[in-house]
């Protein structure tokens, strides 16, 4: 992406994002080929529509509610096997985030930072290795990732503060001061969440952002290649699904996304889709890949919760 800093987390983003591919085969296997911003959904298809339109009904209300009651069982389960292995370091972050000095009224100031689903610190890190006057706060879902992070040699108390917080029930300014945030990432985050709860979670986020704060947003987009192959018995509601470990995935428009930050009080500055192709050698495939990447501000004058 040579870009202004405005434009700067917009755009490319050219190395492979491991939440991006949660396929064993396509993590090991898979190089990008190239991407470009859209501001429609991708066009399906024949066969990816009548494979959407093939789907079979939804799960059992049974099946929905053990879902949601298991959330934090199953991700705490997922880092238990992975440990830190899982994700790799997210180095393009620290490119993305060049539009943070734009937010300083001066180079040295120092910017505080809240990441909403931390995982085991894959950005966290980096960010903190590459920006030295930045406070992060880090939360996530899962108690045993959380404490992957404060185990990192890389944990400083006095530059981060990392806890455990259930987003859609858990007041974050009990660990993070009212209106003390300037920016906020939610980085395949969000997506893990019911939809009918994502609205709590943004509510919660925005009552510790500052007024004029943002909120830098990347996660799955409609009809990404990873919607498409979930097999029967994985469809939970519109957009959403399961995988097989338990865990839940949304797939996002545009509409839906700006509907759920406006309707919290947020107001859009950018919201693209981001096409690429992978090329899997395993498979000898090429198969498109769809995120949505969004920037949200918190007005001057807010009249969000």
């Amino acid at each position: 992406m040579a870009l202004s800093k405005s434009e700067s987390f917009q755009c490319d983003i050219k190395t492979t994002l491991p939440e991006e591919v949660r396929a064993k085969d396509e993590t090991s296997t898979c190089v990008p080929a190239g991407q470009t911003k859209a501001s429609t959904a991708r066009v399906l298809t024949q066969e990816e529509l009548d494979r959407l339109s093939g789907e079979p009904a939804l799960v059992s209300d049974f099946k929905l509610m053990k879902l949601e009651k298991e959330a934090q069982k199953n991700w705490d389960l997922f880092y238990k096997r992975n440990t830190t292995n899982f994700f790799k370091d997210r180095h393009w972050t620290t490119r993305e985030f060049e539009e943070l000095k734009a937010c300083r009224e001066f180079e040295s100031q120092r910017l505080v930072l809240l990441e909403a689903g931390c995982g085991v610190g894959n950005c966290l890190f980096p960010l903190l290795q590459d920006d030295l006057n930045i406070f992060v706060y880090a939360c996530d879902f899962s108690p045993r990732a959380v404490q992957f992070v404060k185990l990192n040699p890389l944990y400083c108390p006095e530059r981060c503060s990392a806890f455990q917080c259930d987003l859609t029930k858990d007041d974050l300014r009990e660990n993070v001061p009212e209106g003390s945030v300037d920016v906020v990432t939610l980085i395949f985050v969000l997506s893990a969440i019911h939809p009918d709860k994502m609205k709590l979670a943004l509510q919660n986020l925005s009552r510790v952002l500052k007024p004029g704060g943002i909120v830098l947003f990347r996660d799955y987009g409609l009809y990404d290649h990873a919607m498409l192959r979930f097999k029967a018995g994985s469809k939970l509601g519109e957009n959403f699904y399961v995988r097989q470990d338990g865990t839940r995935s949304f797939f996002f428009s545009k509409e839906f996304l700006a509907e759920l930050f406006v309707d919290t009080g947020l107001q859009p500055v950018s919201n693209d889709y981001v096409l690429r192709e992978t090329v899997n050698k395993k498979e000898g495939l090429c198969v498109p890949r769809v995120f949505l990447q969004s920037k949200f501000t918190k007005p001057i004058q807010s009249q969000s919760s």
